[in-house]
């Protein structure tokens, strides 16, 4: 690399890829072999390193246009001599893409949905191939035939090929197979400019842990566990679904289902399964996927406690609620591309990653290439976008190596065969192993918890309900919506005289409902009485535990959720009481209220054994069959290669009425019972002040997550245009320091309160 003084002449005709703030020269031929190198190595898991070194060998060619070289010398202050036009778009990417298709023909359109994708995006079929007609991108293309490397330019097409299937089914694998390349390209492309730009960051990547030592890792801690527990029946079971985890992980790469009751000790027998089946098949990581932000911290602090004596290589934490002053500097680099052997991350960054057409979510995907994911609470997936979830999953199960793993207690009915045709495509899997035998009868013999169902058709009152509550020492009450959750805790204030009964809904922001969870567990250390009252995101994998749970009657899978929370340890000396009952609300519409419907089916025909798994696979058969898999015809836009447009329509979840509102929250202690109003600055402040005046930054926005809560779209416009609410920087909407009123120490945003102002401005 060569530097060069400001305002001096260029003094070398070698075109170049990039220039530093020193004038370091990257020269473009250097850069090309270097990312044809990485992204061959990369593609090779997958049967495509020779076209996937042809992608990037030819991914810059528009930069040896005389434009862009000219533009970027002269940008950095020197003088280029150079011919080219520099006042047209700075487009270096279509000519190794128009190149490729010349050159490759048919297989050369899918390198170069890559090659004109690894900037702005991959485009739909009909975008491209009017782009690469386009005569001002062909006359582009004429003048980098006149400048470029020889050696480069014409370096041999390969023959090597992907597979070729037949049909749509075979145009959605080709459609997979090009993302996946897509991806050895970008994240080659990332790579080899990080080592130019910031070679310190560079060589913080990588680890240099093997699966083979993390395995081994777990299988001591776990000796050890099993060696100081006691003899009990919890403990015995957990013991043998660790031994069946540890047979079956030796059977060959499929799907597998790990279907045990909660408090089986699915955390680490489901990682000890992967990590050793990684070893057994030659695997090369693990990612897991996780439903929920509020428990993937507490999996992956899990995780961490596991492997703490190997460093931070071990577990790559990624999702967007991530405190920024808890990444560590190997997490923030590795969690881009996913070059660790363990990745904990959620099901909605994992997901449409799969589904995206940008390079920054997609640089990672190569690495799902012969490892295994487990789907952590598999029964979350949603059903509006399973019929592609399952087909995309199913290629890479059986075209790209993966292991996959549907870890719950209540197994959805993913198996081919059992849900119905929809538009022409048969869902599910063609075999998926039971990791643990029927025989173990691990649902029997940890049967915990007696149910009690509703004693008549007819709803209760919240006000009897209460009264019920307050009788209780222990006791979750889980309720259909963020309301019910208010009123019903309210009224339990009223029955007990005092404010003590605790709430959680997703009107609190992260950071609240942490604090909450911890102050349950604070006061079940104490042996005071523990009342709560939440919405449902209680019910999938949080760790508490309650003598008594009442549940609102909803779908089944929703009450073996809450039965999940009932008598966890099994440390009563009886049997905990799940006792369901008909709230005087509905659940929300949709998914919510079908399952509903399906249970209310079920239960008239005398099917409520909620230990049976096959009970579970029925129900969800009758649930999907119900609804529409498919909804936004994403599988019609990937056999048409519209990658642009299933990125646009394949969203987890549904923000079409929805959008984020900061508020200001500050923990305060259980003696502190002022209102949220407050005179000295909090932490949301301080980041809301830095991002006002430096703009956004990654650090600060995933700051800002465990403060964030998600509102009404046309709640939040009447609020912006009230002035109770702003926007602060570009991307970012705040409650008002002068209406923090609106958000309540106990209950979150109420907001019904927004627009009252805090007494502390009133007398200002």
């Amino acid at each position: 690399m060569t530097t060069l003084p400001p305002g001096t002449t260029r003094t070398s005709d070698a075109a170049v890829a990039h220039l530093d703030r020193d004038l370091r020269v990257h020269l473009l031929r250097d850069h090309l072999e270097q990312v044809a190198a990485l992204a061959g190595q990369f593609a090779a898991r997958f049967g495509a390193s020779q076209l996937a070194h042809l992608a990037g060998l030819w991914h810059d060619l528009g930069k040896y246009s005389g434009g862009f070289q000219r533009m970027i010398w002269e940008e950095n202050g020197v003088d280029a001599h150079i011919e080219g036009d520099t006042s047209g778009p700075r487009d270096h990417s279509t000519a190794g893409a128009i190149h490729l298709h010349e050159k490759l023909g048919a297989i050369g359109l899918l390198l170069a949905f890559a090659v004109a994708g690894h900037h702005a995006g991959m485009p739909d079929r009909t975008d491209l191939e009017l782009r690469l007609q386009q005569e001002d991108k062909r006359k582009l293309y004429r003048d980098v035939i006149a400048r470029a490397d020889a050696e480069i330019l014409n370096t041999a097409p390969t023959k090597e090929r992907p597979p070729i299937l037949a049909g749509p089914a075979g145009r959605r694998f080709l459609e997979m197979w090009t993302r996946l390349l897509f991806s050895s390209l970008c994240d080659a492309d990332f790579l080899d400019t990080e080592r130019f730009f910031d070679d310190k960051r560079s060589v913080l990547r990588g680890s240099t842990l093997s699966i083979a030592q993390l395995s081994h890792a777990l299988d001591d801690h776990l000796d050890r566990l099993e060696r100081k527990a006691k003899d009990t029946p919890v403990n015995r079971v957990r013991a043998e679904v660790r031994a069946a985890c540890t047979e079956s992980a030796k059977q060959a790469p499929g799907v597998f289902a790990l279907t045990v009751p909660t408090g089986g000790g699915k955390t680490l027998a489901g990682l000890s399964f992967a990590l050793r089946h990684a070893m057994h098949s030659s695997l090369a990581r693990v990612i897991v996927a996780i439903p929920y932000t509020s428990i993937i911290e507490q999996t992956a602090e899990v995780y961490r406690r596991v492997f703490s004596h190997l460093g931070e290589d071990a577990v790559i934490e990624h999702h967007c609620a991530l405190d920024p002053a808890k990444e560590n500097p190997k997490n923030r680099i590795a969690s881009e591309n996913w070059d660790a052997p363990i990745v904990v991350t959620t099901t909605v960054q994992l997901l449409e990653s799969l589904f995206s057409n940008r390079p920054g979510g997609c640089r990672k995907l190569h690495r799902l290439v012969g490892s295994v994911i487990v789907f952590d609470e598999a029964q979350t997936l949603p059903p509006q976008l399973l019929l592609p979830i399952l087909d995309g999953l199913s290629t890479l199960v059986e075209q790209f190596g993966v292991s996959i793993v549907f870890s719950t207690a209540t197994q959805p009915a993913f198996q081919r065969g059992l849900l119905l045709e929809q538009n022409g495509q048969l869902p599910g899997f063609a075999q998926i192993r039971e990791i643990v035998p029927a025989s173990l009868r691990a649902f029997e013999r940890l049967r915990r918890v007696e149910v009690h169902w509703p004693p008549s058709e007819h709803p209760v009152t919240w006000d009897a309900l209460a009264v019920e509550l307050a009788q209780e020492p222990d006791v979750l009450a889980v309720v259909h919506r963020r309301h019910d959750a208010r009123a019903l805790c309210l009224r339990v204030d009223a029955v007990t005289g005092e404010s003590e009964t605790l709430h959680l809904s997703a009107l609190m922001c992260p950071a609240h409902r942490s604090a909450v969870l911890s102050l349950i567990k604070e006061r079940k250390q104490q042996e005071r009485p523990v009342r709560v009252v939440a919405t449902q995101l209680v019910e999938a994998g949080v760790d508490l535990d309650f003598a008594v749970v009442y549940r609102a009657l909803a779908g089944l899978d929703s009450l073996a959720q809450a039965a999940g929370r009932c008598n966890r340890e099994g440390l009563l000396t009886g049997l905990g009481q799940l006792r369901i009952f008909r709230a005087p609300t509905d659940p929300p519409g949709g998914v919510l209220r079908s399952a509903l419907t399906i249970t209310e089916g079920l239960l008239s025909q005398g099917k409520r054994d909620l230990g049976d798994p096959a009970l579970f696979r029925l129900f969800f058969q009758r649930l999907y069959a119900n609804l529409t898999l498919d909804g936004k015809d994403i599988q019609q836009m990937r056999t048409e290669w519209r990658f642009k447009s299933v990125a646009e329509a394949f969203r987890m979840i549904d923000d079409g009425w929805s959008a984020p509102l900061v508020v200001r929250y500050e923990r305060k202690g259980e003696s502190d019972q002022d209102a949220a109003c407050h005179s000295g600055p909090s932490e949301v402040d301080r980041i809301l002040r830095e991002l006002a005046v430096l703009g956004p930054s990654r650090d600060r926005l995933r700051a800002l997550q465990r403060y964030t809560v998600t509102v009404n779209k046309t709640d939040r416009e009447r609020w912006l245009a009230g002035g109770f609410v702003e926007w602060i920087a570009d991307t970012v909407v705040a409650l008002k320091p002068e209406y923090a009123a609106a958000y309540d120490e106990r209950f979150g945003l109420c907001p019904d309160r927004v627009g009252m102002m805090c007494s502390d401005f009133l007398l200002a």
